[in-house]
């Protein structure tokens, strides 16, 4: 797998397709950019190359527990960086939950580098605004109180990069247990500053700013209701909302896995919305 140092970071991408626009797809959550392969395959046969990549402190790219700002601002930055890099801008920006956060973030920090955005499962809301500061933050923050680095390093979470990666748990294991409490707890405030509701952490000004086409395909559990994008959608101005053949279910999230049998579905409405503006 391919790998550049970005910002002095080691981050792991892959490219499909070889010719036609460039398009960035970043995963949810803290996943791999693998979850995404197969979607991605889809969306390259309609003439795109699509960038996958592993975020720093996600997949197999390096762990850098650092940085004052928020580290969905740094996230934006990388890819930012990354596209320059591999001479893909501008490049049309999508993602779905927290890759929908970082694609708006692309946007407000990059305007140039963005041709258009897709923002899938988009988060907001009660259940999220409980949910990911926990899933994201404090439960490290929690392990290193209780178990210095060594605790950080035997959670799941960190034991899969680890095994992406072997070489993050040296990193890990020579950060002081303060230091890295200090950063996350600096993130987790960033993090849940700002609103909840329809975009977890966009304000409705930012959102009323857009000012490219803009692709809203919305989820349908908790964390991502699609009221989220509905109401997005009203105040972006130039959204288009696609609604898929499902409705929202009571569980506090669905594994994108769940929507492999809508890939093709948003492949080809993806493809459509794209090729619309080339």
């Amino acid at each position: 797998m391919p790998s550049a140092q970005v910002r002095g970071v080691e981050i792991v991408y892959q490219i499909i397709g070889d010719h036609g626009p460039w398009f960035a797809l970043s995963t949810g959550g803290r996943r791999s950019h693998n979850e995404f392969v197969s979607l991605a395959k889809k969306i390259a046969t309609g003439g795109f190359r699509v960038l996958l990549h592993d975020r720093r402190n996600t997949g197999a790219s390096e762990v850098v527990i650092s940085g004052q700002e928020g580290e969905e601002i740094i996230w934006a930055d990388d890819l930012a960086q990354l596209l320059k890099q591999l001479g893909a801008t501008p490049a049309f920006i999508g993602g779905a939950s927290s890759g929908a956060r970082l694609s708006i973030l692309v946007k407000q920090r990059h305007p140039e580098m963005v041709k258009a955005l897709v923002l899938m499962r988009v988060t907001g809301g009660d259940t999220a605004a409980t949910r990911l500061p926990y899933k994201y933050y404090q439960m490290f923050i929690d392990a290193a109180k209780a178990g210095g680095m060594n605790g950080v390093c035997a959670t799941p979470d960190y034991q899969e990069r680890i095994k992406a990666r072997p070489q993050n748990e040296s990193i890990l294991m020579n950060m002081k247990a303060e230091q890295f409490i200090a950063v996350l707890e600096n993130w987790l405030t960033i993090f849940t500053s700002g609103p909840t509701y329809p975009v977890m952490g966009v304000e409705e000004a930012t959102l009323k700013s857009i000012n490219v086409p803009v692709l809203i395909i919305p989820g349908n559990d908790r964390t991502h209701a699609s009221s989220n994008a509905i109401e997005a959608a009203k105040l972006i101005p130039h959204a288009q909302l696609f609604q898929l053949p499902i409705t929202d279910q009571d569980v506090d999230i669905i594994p994108f896995s769940d929507w492999e049998p809508l890939e093709t579905t948003i492949s080809e409405r993806v493809i459509q919305f794209l090729k619309g503006l080339n």
